[in-house]
């Protein structure tokens, strides 16, 4: 038992990471899906607002829960979130280019390349959140 709380604490960034992660992809999907496969949407429209609702969830989880920041005052905050959704909007440009080009321009499977192109972005984003957001000081 004491070996597995030590590697649950040596890789608890991961782990945590993958778990609110999950989290924050299955909020994407529920906006996404409904959007672009029963309102009409486009697929790039259907992202937009699927990423802008993940990315607000996503700071707001992975700040304490995966990064264990506590501060919560605005000098902190906000250059903090400021990163956060600057880093967001790299990862999320690169998969709205992703699913223009293939699903909007090529007719592809919007559902398919969203979940295939998730994969890319969660590694993306796991990277910048912690060598550029929640770096340790």
């Amino acid at each position: 038992m004491k070996k597995i709380q030590a590697l649950i604490r040596k890789y608890w960034d991961i782990l945590s990471y993958l778990f609110f992660g999950g989290l924050t992809t299955l909020v994407n999907y529920l906006v996404y899906f409904p959007l672009f496969n029963w309102a009409g949407c486009s697929a790039t429209l259907s992202n937009a607002i699927a990423w802008a609702l993940s990315v607000l969830f996503a700071y707001l989880t992975n700040k304490p829960f995966v990064f264990k920041s506590y501060d919560w005052s605005w000098k902190t905050v906000g250059p903090e979130f400021g990163k956060f959704v600057g880093c967001r909007l790299g990862s999320g440009l690169v998969e709205s280019l992703i699913i223009l080009v293939t699903v909007d321009i090529l007719g592809l499977n919007g559902n398919i390349i969203k979940l295939l192109t998730s994969v890319l972005v969660v590694l993306l984003n796991y990277v910048s959140s912690k060598l550029v957001v929640f770096k340790k000081k």
